[in-house]
Order: C-alpha cells, then sequence, then structure tokens
C-alpha cells in the first residue's frame, strides 16, 4: 500500500519561509485579539487534519510539514460513518458548537435553535430522499427529535476484503476511498433511491426532455436548474438566467469552450495577489521579499482558486479543476509548494482539465510540484524510491484493482529513474542516474538501452530519447482500460451520484478510450445520458461546496463594502476576504488543495456527516447573510427580494426562490415561520418584522441549499 513508501521528512530550507505574519484581520475569532504565526507558531487552522483523521497515522510523517509541529486538532469536523476525524478538544467551559443564535426566547413558540436543526437535519440526512439518520454528536443538540444513527458500517457487498467492507482509512484510491464509505447502512440507503441504467441520447437536450426523473428528491425536477447545480459550484439566478436565454446544448458547448468566456471582475482582481502572476524562478529569487511582506504563495493559490469558484464564470472548468485537483492531487501546503504549488496549477491542472488527461498525467511528471511531493527526485538508479512510480499507477491512473503488482511498481520505478529537479528549480532528466535494462509494466515493455557516448555529458537528442520512453509508458498507463474505468467512476461520481449506475459507468469509459483520453467528449457523453438528468438530488454538498454555494446565493461582489477599515496596508481587502474563506475552510476540514495525502478528498456525502461542522457552516452563513464581511460588499437581507410580499409565508416563499430557486416544502416553511416567531399570514415589513437575517439563514439551512 502506499504507505508503506511515504516520503521520508526533510529538513526546511534554511532560507525558509518562515515567520510569516497571519494578519489577525484574516482571522474569524476575536477581532482585538493580536498574534502571528509562522511555521513554528501555526495559525489556528493552518494545516488541519482531513476529515478522514490524522495523515500522519495513515501514511505516516512523510506528507506532513517536515520541520514543522503537529498542530492541534480542529474544531468539529466532518468525519466519516467510522468516526474516522479526530476527536474535538476539550473547550473551556460554555464553548461548545458555535451558538446558532437567541434560542428560546421567552414567548417564542419554537426556540431558534431546534427549528434550524430540525430544517438543517432533514439537508444533512436526506439525499434524494434517503434518510441518512443523524450522529449521536447531532442529536445531543435538541434532544431526542432526530432519527436512529444509520451510519454504522456494514459490508453490502458480502465481501469483507472489497473496499465497501473496510474501514475507510485502509483504503487509497480516490474511488476505493468513496466505495469504502458507500458500504454504511447510510451509503446503502443511498444506492436504494439511486438510478440503475440508462442511455444516451443525441446531446444534452434531448437526454433532459426524454429523461423522466423517478428518484424521491426534495428538490424541484428541473432540468436547468439541476444542469446548473451540478456544472457549476452553486445556481444563480444569472446563471439559470443564462442557460435558459442559451439553451442547454449551447450552454454547455460554451461551457466547454472557457478561454471564450470573458474573465469575471474578481478575476481581474486577482492581480491582488501578488505571487499569482510570478514564475517559479521568481518566487525563488523574490523569497525574502516576500516573507517579508507576508506572502504566502501556496495559500494564496488556494485563495484565488476560491475566487474563481465563486465568480469565475467558467463555472464548468472550476468545476473540473476542483475534481482534477482531487484525482491528481498535489497539496498545496508541502514543503516546495510555495515555491511550485502555483506553477503546477497553472501549467498541469488549468492547462489541461478540460483537453487530454494523457497529457496532463505526462506534464505532471515532468513538474517539480509532483516530483518534489513523491520524492521522485531524490530516485536514482542505485537508490530507487518508488512513491512516484506507485501513485502513478495506484491513485493517477489504473486504480488499485487495475491488474497491476508489485513487480509492476518496482519496474516501473526503475524505468522513472533519473527524472528530478535540477538547482535553479526545473525539471531535469540525469541520464547518468537513470536505470537502463527492459522494463514491463502491465503490458507496455521498452528494451530501455540508448546510444549513449557519455553518459555524464549526453547531447539533447540523447536525453529526449529517454525522456520519450518514460513519456511513453506513461501515456500507456493513462490511457489503459482500467484508467479509463477508474476516471469514468469518478466524473460519474461527481456529476451524477454517489453510487453511479454501472452503464453510465462503462459509456464513459469506452467514449474515454475511443477519444484517447480527451475529456471535453466524455463531459458531452455525461451530460448526453439520461442517467446524469435522472440523478436529482442525489449529491450533497461538501464543506466547501457549501460555503462557495453560499456566497454565490447571496450574490456577495468582490468589491470593499464602504464600511472596510484597511487595517492591513500589506494587502488590499480582496486579499484578506479570500484568505478569511480559505481559513474558515480550513477550520470546516475541505479546502482546494486541502488533503496531506496524495489521495485527495472523497466525493460521497457518507464521508463528510458531521453534526458540528454543519452548524459551524449555518452559523457562517448567517455571518455572510448580516454582511459581516466588510472585505466584500452585500445585499442587504431585506433587499434580497426586490419586492417583498407583505405576508410572512408569501415573503418566505419569494426568498426561498431568491436563494434556492424553489419553494420550500409546507413543514420546512412552518419551521421557518416559527423561526421567525410569526404565522404565514402575519403582516410583515421588508425586515421580516427584524427576523429577516435569521430567516435568510434558515433557508440556507434547507436541504434544497445543502443538495446540489
Amino acid at each position: 500500500m502506499a504507505d508503506q513508501n511515504v516520503p521520508p521528512r526533510r529538513p526546511r530550507d534554511d532560507r525558509g519561509w518562515d515567520g510569516r505574519q497571519h494578519h489577525t484581520s484574516d482571522s474569524y475569532g476575536d477581532p482585538t485579539a493580536s498574534a502571528s504565526y509562522g511555521y513554528d507558531s501555526p495559525h489556528p487552522y493552518q494545516g488541519g487534519y482531513p476529515a478522514q483523521g490524522d495523515p500522519r497515522e495513515q501514511y505516516g510523517d512523510g506528507y506532513a510539514h517536515a520541520g514543522q509541529p503537529a498542530p492541534a486538532p480542529r474544531g468539529p469536523q466532518w468525519v466519516g460513518p467510522e468516526g474516522l476525524g479526530r476527536p474535538a478538544p476539550a473547550r473551556p467551559a460554555g464553548a461548545g458548537l458555535p451558538t446558532l443564535d437567541d434560542d428560546d426566547e421567552p414567548g417564542r413558540k419554537v426556540g431558534r435553535r431546534k427549528a434550524i436543526v430540525a430544517i438543517g437535519g432533514t439537508a444533512a440526512v436526506v439525499a434524494g430522499g434517503a434518510a441518512l439518520a443523524m450522529t449521536p454528536q447531532f442529536r445531543s443538540l435538541f434532544g431526542d427529535e432526530a432519527a436512529a444513527d444509520a451510519t454504522g458500517s456494514t459490508v453490502t457487498d458480502g465481501t469483507a476484503a472489497r473496499p465497501s467492507g473496510q474501514q475507510p482509512s485502509t483504503v487509497r484510491t480516490y474511488t476505493e476511498q468513496n466505495e469504502s464509505y458507500m458500504g454504511s447502512r447510510a451509503g446503502e440507503a443511498l444506492k436504494k433511491n439511486a438510478p440503475t441504467g440508462g442511455r444516451t441520447f443525441s446531446g444534452p437536450a434531448a437526454a433532459a426532455a426524454e429523461t423522466k426523473v423517478t428518484v424521491k428528491t426534495v428538490l424541484a425536477k428541473d432540468p436547468i436548474l439541476h444542469l446548473a447545480r451540478r456544472a457549476t459550484f452553486g445556481a444563480t439566478p444569472a446563471v439559470v438566467a443564462d442557460i435558459k436565454r442559451q439553451g442547454i446544448d449551447a450552454w454547455i458547448r460554451g461551457q466547454l469552450d472557457p478561454d471564450k468566456i470573458e474573465p469575471s471582475k474578481a478575476e481581474l482582481k486577482l492581480a491582488e495577489l501578488p505571487t499569482q502572476t510570478l514564475s517559479v524562478q521568481q518566487l525563488r529569487d523574490q523569497r525574502d521579499k516576500l516573507n517579508d511582506q507576508g506572502a504566502q504563495p501556496e495559500r494564496e493559490v488556494v485563495d484565488a482558486t476560491l475566487a474563481r469558484q465563486i465568480w469565475s464564470k467558467r463555472q464548468l472548468f472550476e468545476v473540473m479543476v476542483d475534481f482534477w485537483n482531487d484525482f491528481l492531487h498535489v497539496a498545496a501546503d508541502f514543503d516546495g509548494g510555495e515555491v511550485y504549488r502555483t506553477s503546477f496549477d497553472k501549467d498541469v491542472v488549468r492547462k489541461h482539465a478540460l483537453g487530454s488527461y494523457p497529457e496532463m498525467l505526462v506534464a505532471a511528471n515532468k513538474h517539480p510540484a509532483l516530483l518534489i511531493y513523491l520524492n521522485q527526485k531524490d530516485s536514482r538508479k542505485d537508490a530507487i524510491n518508488e512513491n512516484l512510480a506507485r501513485e502513478n499507477l495506484e491513485l493517477y491512473s489504473v486504480g488499485v484493482d487495475g491488474g497491476y503488482t508489485e513487480k509492476d511498481v518496482r519496474q516501473a520505478a526503475m524505468l522513472q529513474t533519473g527524472r528530478g529537479v535540477d538547482d535553479k528549480g526545473q525539471y531535469v532528466l540525469r541520464v547518468n542516474q537513470h536505470y537502463m535494462g527492459k522494463v514491463k509494466v502491465l503490458g507496455f515493455t521498452h528494451a530501455n538501452t540508448f546510444s549513449i557516448k557519455d553518459v555524464n555529458n549526453p547531447t539533447a537528442k540523447e536525453i529526449a530519447a529517454v525522456d520519450a520512453a518514460i513519456d511513453k509508458y506513461i501515456t500507456y498507463i493513462a490511457l489503459h482500460p482500467s484508467t479509463a474505468k477508474y476516471v469514468a467512476q469518478s466524473l460519474a461520481t461527481r456529476f451524477v451520484s454517489d453510487t453511479p449506475p454501472k452503464s453510465l459507468v462503462d459509456r464513459l469509459a469506452k467514449s474515454y478510450t475511443s477519444n484517447n483520453g480527451m475529456i471535453k467528449p466524455v463531459l458531452m457523453t455525461l451530460f448526453s445520458s439520461s442517467e446524469f438528468w435522472a440523478a436529482v438530488g442525489q449529491k450533497v454538498r461538501r464543506p466547501m461546496e457549501y460555503l462557495v454555494g453560499t456566497y454565490r446565493a447571496l450574490g456577495v461582489s468582490p468589491e470593499a463594502s464602504a464600511k472596510n477599515d484597511n487595517g492591513d496596508n500589506k494587502r488590499t481587502p480582496f486579499a484578506r476576504g479570500l484568505r478569511q474563506i480559505h481559513d474558515k475552510l480550513r477550520e470546516l476540514g475541505q479546502y482546494p488543495m486541502g488533503q496531506p495525502t496524495p489521495d485527495g478528498y472523497p466525493d460521497v456525502y457518507v464521508a463528510w456527516t458531521s453534526a458540528g461542522t454543519m452548524v459551524n457552516g449555518w452559523n457562517e452563513a448567517g455571518e455572510i447573510v448580516a454582511g459581516y464581511r466588510t472585505v466584500f460588499t452585500y445585499t442587504a437581507p431585506e433587499k434580497l427580494v426586490a419586492k417583498p410580499p407583505a405576508t410572512a409565508g408569501a415573503y418566505v416563499d419569494a426568498l426561498s426562490m431568491r436563494l434556492v430557486n424553489q419553494k420550500l416544502s409546507t413543514r420546512e416553511k412552518n419551521l421557518i415561520l416559527g423561526v421567525a416567531g410569526v404565522p404565514a399570514t402575519a403582516k410583515v415589513d421588508a425586515t421580516f418584522n427584524g427576523a429577516i437575517t435569521a430567516v435568510a439563514r434558515a433557508i440556507l439551512a434547507s436541504p434544497q441549499h445543502h443538495l446540489r
């Protein structure tokens, strides 16, 4: 397994990136507190553990920040069905979970906490109508009103050796990790509600028109809304209007050609993140200056990604960038990420996100970020490191069940020797460190012998010949039938359901193979399939998707509000605001490029069930509704609906249409009216008689906002 060959801990460069200032204006904690955090004094959210547990326990110390003490465990986080997340640390008396607000005020019939928990509880436990009961931690928030726990582990296929019968911590690949989580009782409930088969139509619009949605779901069975939820980070009035105006086919074609889509205001403002326009060489040369400025390239690349997720018009492209960041995963916070991760984002992931996966994998295997992250730079013919060779097979191509053996891993590692990073931080192939001799991996064979006059001083042509042999192998595994199935399974899990039908996976794999690993044709096959359009309500947002979707739903602007007091003369309000979102997501347990280990984040709901993070997310939604983050401009909650109705019930309907694009059920509507403490017929003003923030936040806790 991958944890048997983890990168060793490496001492940090003496010149380091230590002593950076994490300005308190970025913190979500006490604004009056003052502290600075370097690598030896972690930010409260810095380097938090992923939802699946301590990476050092799963993969060894290799993927931790070298030279950095283990950070204190986070507070509430999203954990898997087996309780794999670290337990919450002891808190001072009265700290507990974040307060939902004035609960059980005298005279209020329904306490706001109980009402919101009841609303959001549905969101937490309903995916397409399949009841997934809450954790004991969640039930403790409001007594005995929750259903029984349904997240215990059960082998659903009867084979303990399969991933669905294993603890998620014992499996490694992206899809295998997902399968292991779905082996719970909750996962079984989801499987029973998922579409089982389908067919491909002439195009997406035809598939949408001909597909009948039969699954149980609380979401409106509107194909335009379904497309907007799945192909973007959140349906907005502008996106829905664009799809209606252009038509489904034209909108998808436009999204698949992102270079022709104009940049948004926020994307133009990314120039305010100074390190994002610098090359690797410039980042190396300006290291001391950037340290003095408190700049953090490995964090700014995350900040920039979040900005694009929230505000870019190239939404399908950003969804695919996020997909590849989990599939071909290189953490931002590895030792070297401060110099190389921005380039990996630009030159590998974004360059090929809608292009050729074989070309992406070849480019990744020549990029310093991956070569350093998985220690390939240390692999030479007399001291072979297997890390990258193993992960190329196990994680980035055929998968753990793809048919390779330990001998294949060793043969691949021998073939890849000599690849590394030179003193200037650039890719280099050292021919004198390359193993020569025949290799065979998964049916790929190569003599791997070359006519080189002087291995210590090879010509450019001789180097290119060796390089081409390695590239040929990487391309071979990227086009392997097992890789086609692996990519297809992962895409179907991302866009369709946690338990995608085999019929769809098979068709996507066939499209991948027949198109030589080109991604656009595979996506067109997916969007032209009835399984996609039948799967309304079959995906639940992960923490990052929930928070990003909330910013999009509320129409937050990247411009600073008039109330902003820029207390940080080193960074603009926009840059500070992005860091605030980034830090909050670290607290919630998911952020772009955040998984320390190379397997990426799981993409199934059962892996992310946690009461604490759910409540934390709802509270943050309340903060956004109230416009407390003055680094951005927010629509006042009383102005979210242009012409608010005069009665409470009609106002809830109008506000629901504005925020989640559909009316809520009668039960949910009554719970929200209970939050405001008024009946449906009560007369209300634009502020909902002072309760508009609480009402909007409650709608954002509904299943209609949690599902995508």
